[in-house]
């Protein structure tokens, strides 16, 4: 495949709903369930819906599941699906003819909603015990959650007691131990 590359085809333009929650595998758990508390409180939205693709699929169920713990009496409709992605490829060196690769890509589509959805639906599961609800404080969804920017105790750039030679006395791989001085072997009478 290193004689081709890959056409960059220009995204399409999809029109995301307010009330649609698109999770990427990049993206924080804790992100969608602030934008959740925005939709169900700032908005008064009475559904919901969770998206993904990909690698994303475990975030999205996640989200919906910790969603659903935080808000009572949330009804939800799962529907599983799969997306064809077809890439093309054209040749670097003459001669070759153009590649199509197909893959199907796996996709969610999770339902939360405030109103009682279609129980006869095969993806439908009835809101949670709300004794399994524990309630929180719009504001304190909303707010950061002491992650990220933040001058925490965090592995980050900076001088600390790494591993490798450094400019003390001791070097790499001399172990533990007292440190002994450094005689020439001269004057050890070895020659």
């Amino acid at each position: 495949m290193n004689k081709y590359r890959k056409v960059m085809k220009p995204k399409e333009a999809l029109v995301k709903d307010d009330d649609e929650i698109r999770v990427t595998a990049a993206g924080s758990v804790s992100a969608y369930i602030s934008r959740a508390a925005k939709l169900f409180n700032e908005m008064e939205k009475t559904y919901l819906t969770i998206t993904a693709t990909g690698n994303a699929l475990t975030k999205a169920v996640t989200s919906a599941e910790v969603i659903k713990r935080r808000f009572k009496g949330l009804h939800q409709i799962t529907k599983l699906g799969s997306q064809e992605i077809v890439d093309e490829y054209e040749p670097l060196e003459e001669g070759l003819d153009k590649v199509t690769d197909v893959r199907s890509v796996p996709c969610i589509e999770i339902k939360l909603s405030k109103e009682a959805l279609d129980k006869s639906d095969k993806g439908y599961q009835e809101p949670i015990d709300e004794s399994l609800v524990t309630d929180v404080d719009p504001e304190e969804l909303m707010k950061a959650r002491g992650r990220g920017k933040g001058r925490g105790k965090g592995k980050g750039k900076g001088k600390g007691k790494g591993k490798g030679k450094g400019k003390g006395k001791k070097g790499k791989g001399k172990g533990k131990g007292e440190e002994k001085e450094w005689v020439p072997v001269t004057k050890l009478g070895r020659l």
